[in-house]
């Protein structure tokens, strides 16, 4: 992908993946990766804050003898990806008139 990944939109990514489902380190780690291009050391402190704010929480489950870490949206996660969402279709159609020609005086 041609263009950096700001952290709202790394935020909004992340939690709207969390939404669908459950989900461990490493799927989420490879699902972002493969439609944004980042790295595990971008997505770890991601999570972190992300917890810390309270929008989504963890929880171990075993797995062949070793735990695996899951993350998991919270009810304060599903309001922001709501915000997000609603914020991202006004930022996606201004950049579109500007990409794609249009009215500007909308």
């Amino acid at each position: 992908m041609g263009f950096q990944v700001g952290s709202a939109l790394l935020d909004a990514c992340v939690l709207s993946v969390l939404q669908r489902e459950d989900t461990y380190g490493y799927v989420l780690t490879q699902t972002l990766k493969s439609e944004l291009g980042i790295s595990e050391s971008t997505l770890y402190p991601v999570l972190k804050r992300l917890q810390r704010d309270a929008c989504l929480t963890t929880y171990d489950q075993a797995w062949q003898g070793r735990n695996r870490r899951y993350y998991a949206i919270t009810e304060k996660g599903s309001e922001q990806v709501k915000a997000y969402r609603r914020d991202w279709e006004s930022y996606r159609n201004n950049v579109d008139k500007l990409l794609y020609g249009g009215d500007l005086g909308e």
